[in-house]
């Protein structure tokens, strides 16, 4: 397989302005990342974008489906059309093949965001993990064998919980959409314990049994947050990797004090925290 082109390939031309339209918190990670990682890491960071993204811009299940299939079919290498018209698919496939990335985990990862197309609820804790770590804690594993390879198999563990987290806290930023769609992806075995289910969850007139709800779920990420952070101590080499999870944190602890009111609360923070807790976590290794 060539390599992509140069422009393709240039932050400045196409993929770094991408990101920053559609992922601004990975692509100011990958600002700073080293600089002859930033492209790789942008592509890896765009790809999981526009898989996040799809149940945004289609309405019915069918043309999200297929917008996930023309992934598939790029990764088994029977792309249709002419890839370098594409500059993310050019250089996610460039990407791979230079760091001979497991195309696996890329697949998994589309398999799991057809969950995102329908409307079923994610199920047991089990289920919800599952979906994290084949989406945001493979991530954080891929960019990690792009940035030191030598060094990524062992911090695995790590990847896992930090994704865990950072998925979770995902989940509760989009919680007002997915209330809004009826998607719900708090584990069924939080929201028996509260004595609710998906019904009772989604209406949002218990707020007290929802409030608690979403305390378990915030506490479930600050859990796997937790465990992360005790899995050992980041490699400055795997650091930029990591740099997204300084986000979660904040999230995660922010819900867990507006229980119900996260149906309505924004809890990300300022865009100029946000460019703190990552410069900080840069600087000091810990997320």
């Amino acid at each position: 397989m060539q390599d992509a082109s140069p422009e393709t390939l240039n932050p400045a031309s196409h993929l770094l302005p991408l990101l920053r339209d559609i992922d601004k918190d990975r692509y100011l990670s990958c600002l700073l990342s080293p600089q002859d990682k930033q492209v790789e890491l942008a592509a890896l960071y765009g790809f999981h974008a526009e898989l996040a993204r799809v149940r945004d811009v289609v309405r019915e299940a069918l043309p999200g489906e297929i917008r996930l299939q023309y992934w598939r079919d790029l990764l088994a290498g029977q792309g249709h059309g002419d890839t370098a018209a594409n500059p993310l698919a050019a250089a996610l496939m460039t990407t791979i093949a230079r760091h001979s990335l497991p195309v696996e985990a890329f697949q998994n990862m589309i398999d799991a965001r057809v969950t995102d197309l329908y409307d079923d609820p994610i199920g047991p804790r089990s289920a919800l993990e599952g979906y994290a770590g084949e989406t945001a804690s493979a991530l954080i594993q891929l960019a990690s064998l792009v940035l030191d390879a030598s060094r990524a198999g062992a911090h695995a563990e790590m990847a896992g919980h930090a994704g865990v987290a950072q998925a979770i806290a995902g989940l509760l930023l989009l919680m007002p959409q997915h209330r809004a769609r009826g998607q719900l992806y708090v584990p069924e075995e939080i929201l028996s314990a509260v004595g609710l289910d998906r019904d009772g969850f989604l209406a949002g007139e218990d707020r007290a049994r929802i409030s608690a709800a979403i305390e378990a779920f915030a506490g479930l990420g600050l859990d796997h947050l937790q465990s992360a952070r005790k899995a050992g101590r980041v490699p400055a080499s795997l650091m930029p990797a990591y740099l997204p999870v300084a986000l979660a944190g904040p999230v995660l602890k922010a819900a867990r004090r507006s229980g119900a009111g996260v149906f309505s609360a924004n809890l990300r923070p300022a865009q100029w925290k946000r460019q703190i807790l990552l410069l900080k976590a840069s600087v000091t290794r810990q997320f």
